[in-house]
């Protein structure tokens, strides 16, 4: 028999066998899936596997580069971002990867550096003036043809901005997918020009260079082509595009300038086939952002330049864009603003420019939802009219468009008027239907009355606090009345 002594022993043996045994059994296994990442200028991120029977720790050498996972155990992905590289060089950032037992792993990142693109004239495509289609008339000639028009508001120009970024497309603003039957429906009331009104920003193929997705510009040409198989002028613009182009400061002037160079070089040439049914307007209201007060000197320089830059870019494409009638906007596309400081830029072929405002007098009448609103307009109320605005400010303010620029051989667009429908009123919902018949009415005479070519604003809505006609979907007319009132101007 085995002592207590020797058994107690032989047990201390065996432990201790047993556990060098289970030591040298336990091996830590650390593996990640690369070692060695690379990005581009841009914001991005790579995700990378790690493989373990432990727990491990992870870190990054950079800030720039950011990991999703800093501790963990057993197998996990990690996620690793590149911040935008802004610094004009190449940089190398090292990621380590630890566990206690296992050799460490570094893995190493480059991000490549964001070289300045000269985009002025990275999508030139010149070819010889080509006059073909494109008839010998002036700007005025032309906008005599031009009767009434009628906005494709809230479509093609919407856009939603998020942390600099830009998304969204047609119909993220509520309204459905323009189609051929809404367009047939706004000819055959009685409009033959339609302005339509784009954002280009968030259809980019590449935002470095601001290449536009070729699929877009197809989408917009469709549209285009609904318009002209009705024989209508089409005006196409970059609209508000996400405002980046609010900031008319010497110190964004050749950012702004370039992007601008840019996406007209690249409308232009697609579009450059074209007859001379289709206008280009080369902004919307530029303003400084929020702030829709008296410019400062510096901000018209700016936005005059900015004009300069759409109309040399345009012409720089040759070909029938040699010939195109463009249009010019004042600040903020403001009337008193165009007759003080808009100034028609230089161009190499003449006659062919127009200038551009929009009128909204009185605003509490016309745009105001929310407040001390007015509900009726003109010489026919009394009770709830504003006390500005009326038919003497109409005649007013469009008389100084005809004596600064028409009657000098500049035709005017009144790219945008109309008047809100507040239908959720509970007592005088009558009287300001009416009202807002007026005002159509005057405002569109008094411009034709003017030599001005007005373009009523429509956003598709056509309940309460909207400014819609039509059904968009099926073309339909939602307020003949309010139709009748503009197109019974034209003789």
């Amino acid at each position: 028999m085995i002592s207590k002594n020797k058994f107690h022993i032989l047990l201390s043996l065996f432990l201790i066998l047993f556990s060098c045994t289970q030591e040298e059994e336990m091996v830590v296994e650390l593996n990640a899936s690369s070692t060695t990442l690379s990005f581009e200028a841009e914001e991005s991120n790579k995700s990378i596997t790690i493989n373990s029977n432990s727990s491990w720790d992870i870190w990054s050498s950079d800030s720039w580069c950011k990991l999703s996972v800093k501790k963990a155990t057993g197998d996990a992905s990690v996620i690793i971002t590149a911040e935008e590289n802004k610094t004009g060089e190449e940089r190398h950032a090292t990621v380590t990867l630890a566990a206690e037992g296992a050799s460490i792993i570094t893995i190493s990142v480059t991000q490549v550096q964001n070289i300045p693109v000269s985009t002025v004239n990275l999508y030139t495509d010149y070819i010889e003036p080509d006059n073909t289609n494109m008839r010998d008339l002036t700007a005025l000639e032309l906008s005599a043809l031009m009767k009434v028009g009628w906005n494709i508001g809230n479509s093609l120009e919407s856009i939603n901005v998020s942390n600099g970024k830009y998304y969204g497309g047609e119909t993220s603003w509520g309204n459905p997918s323009v189609t051929q039957q809404l367009i047939d429906s706004v000819k055959a009331a009685g409009f033959n020009a339609v302005r339509i009104p784009v954002s280009w920003s968030n259809h980019f193929q590449d935002e470095e260079t601001y290449k536009i997705n070729e699929g877009w510009m197809q989408r917009v040409e469709e549209i285009i082509n609904y318009a002209l198989s009705n024989d209508m002028f089409v005006i196409m613009n970059i609209h508000w595009d996400g405002g980046w182009m609010d900031h008319p400061y010497e110190t964004n002037r050749e950012e702004i300038n370039n992007k601008l160079a840019t996406l007209w070089t690249q409308i232009a040439v697609y579009f450059r086939d074209f007859d001379d049914r289709l206008l280009f307007a080369g902004s919307n209201e530029v303003h400084v952002e929020n702030d829709w007060g008296t410019p400062s000197s510096e901000n018209v320089s700016v936005q005059n330049s900015f004009n300069q830059t759409f109309v040399n870019a345009v012409r720089a494409t040759g070909g029938r864009n040699a010939y195109r009638h463009l249009v010019i906007q004042a600040y903020n596309t403001n009337i008193d603003y165009a007759v003080n400081y808009l100034s028609m830029p230089e161009d190499n072929i003449d006659h062919k420019l127009f200038a551009e405002v929009h009128f909204y007098d009185p605003y509490d009448f016309t745009l105001q939802t929310d407040g001390n609103y007015k509900t009726q307009w003109g010489k026919n109320f009394s009770s709830d009219v504003s006390t500005w605005g009326q038919e003497d400010w109409v005649d007013e303010a469009f008389a100084k468009m005809k004596n600064n620029f028409t009657d000098k051989g500049i035709p005017v667009i009144l790219g945008e008027y109309g008047a809100t429908l507040r239908s959720s009123l509970e007592s005088g919902l009558e009287e300001h239907i009416q009202s807002i018949n007026d005002y159509l009415n005057y405002v569109t005479k008094a411009a034709i009355k003017n030599d001005l070519v007005p373009f009523y604003w429509d956003n598709g809505y056509t309940g309460n606090n909207g400014m819609g006609l039509f059904d968009r979907s099926t073309g339909e007319q939602i307020h003949k009345d309010a139709i009748q009132a503009i197109v019974s101007t034209v003789e």
